[in-house]
């Protein structure tokens, strides 16, 4: 269970490559030219596109902190695990017009693990994973 974890949290890390490639690449990634949800119409190739695809690798560089974590057995995880989820959802919901739809799925991965640490039943799976 352990390695399916862990090998599961590296490639939802390594999935943040997108939001990074799409902003900082001329790599097509899925992204469209939709402007983000808050205020003005930036583009996921302009200035605050950029300031969000390095937000988009914190959530990577966090994701597979946690997977390597998860593999090895160490504990603690569980912390970055939600903060990695934070950033996550930060990084993709203000794009979330432009987000390919693999994007749009991690999101409901990152709900499901700060939902699931943040409940007693959280604690079991983290014992068993131990």
């Amino acid at each position: 269970m352990r390695w399916v974890v862990g090998i599961f949290f590296l490639m939802h890390g390594v999935g943040h490559s997108m939001g990074f490639l799409a902003a900082w690449t001329p790599i097509n990634v899925g992204f469209s030219d939709e402007p983000w949800l808050l205020v003005g119409d930036e583009k996921v190739k302009g200035p605050i596109g950029r300031v969000w695809g390095v937000i988009w690798l914190v959530a990577l560089a966090g994701w597979v902190s946690v997977g390597i974590s998860v593999l090895s057995g160490a504990t603690g995880w569980e912390t970055r695990a939600m903060s990695s989820a934070v950033v996550s959802l930060a990084a993709i919901v203000p794009w979330w017009r432009s987000v390919p739809g693999g994007a749009k799925a991690g999101v409901l991965v990152d709900i499901v693990v700060l939902v699931g640490l943040l409940t007693p039943w959280g604690q079991d799976f983290v014992d068993r994973l131990a």
